[in-house]
C-alpha cells in the first residue's frame, strides 16, 4: 500500500497544484473547451485544493500503510477514482466534451481504481 499511496500522492499533489493555478488550461486540456464564467474558475481552483488535499492526506498515510487510517484514504481514492472515470466517460459520451488529455485520464483513473481495489482487497492488517 506504501507504494499506491506514494504514487497516488505524487499524482494528486501535481493535478492539484495544476488545477489550482491555471483552471481553465487544465479544463480545457480535460474536455476541450476553458472555463470562461469566473465562478467556473473558482469551482476550478477550489477542485485543485481537494486535491492537493487528498495529495496530502495520501502523502501522511504512506509512512503507515498497514494501518486502518491508510486503509480509509485507499478507499476514498477508489471512491474518488471510480468517480473520476464515470465523470469523464459521461463527459465523453455524453455532451462530447473531449480534449486531448481525456482518455488519458480515464485511463489513468481506471488503473488507480483497480490498484486501489486489489490493495485493499489483499486484506493487509490494520
Amino acid at each position: 500500500m506504501k507504494t499506491l499511496t506514494t504514487v497516488s500522492a505524487a499524482i494528486e499533489l501535481g493535478a492539484g497544484l495544476a488545477l489550482a493555478s491555471f483552471p481553465s488550461a487544465l479544463v480545457k486540456l480535460l474536455l476541450g473547451v476553458p472555463l470562461d464564467a469566473p465562478v467556473a474558475v473558482l469551482l476550478g481552483r477550489l477542485a485543485g485544493a481537494a486535491l492537493l488535499a487528498l495529495g496530502i492526506a495520501c502523502w501522511l498515510a504512506r509512512a503507515d500503510a498497514a494501518s486502518r487510517a491508510a486503509r480509509g484514504v485507499v478507499a476514498a481514492m477508489l471512491i474518488y477514482n471510480l468517480s473520476a472515470v464515470a465523470v469523464f466517460l459521461f463527459a465523453g459520451f455524453g455532451p462530447k466534451l473531449v480534449g486531448l488529455a481525456l482518455w488519458p485520464a480515464i485511463i489513468l483513473h481506471a488503473v488507480m481504481a483497480g490498484w486501489c481495489l486489489v490493495s485493499l482487497r489483499r486484506g493487509q492488517p490494520s
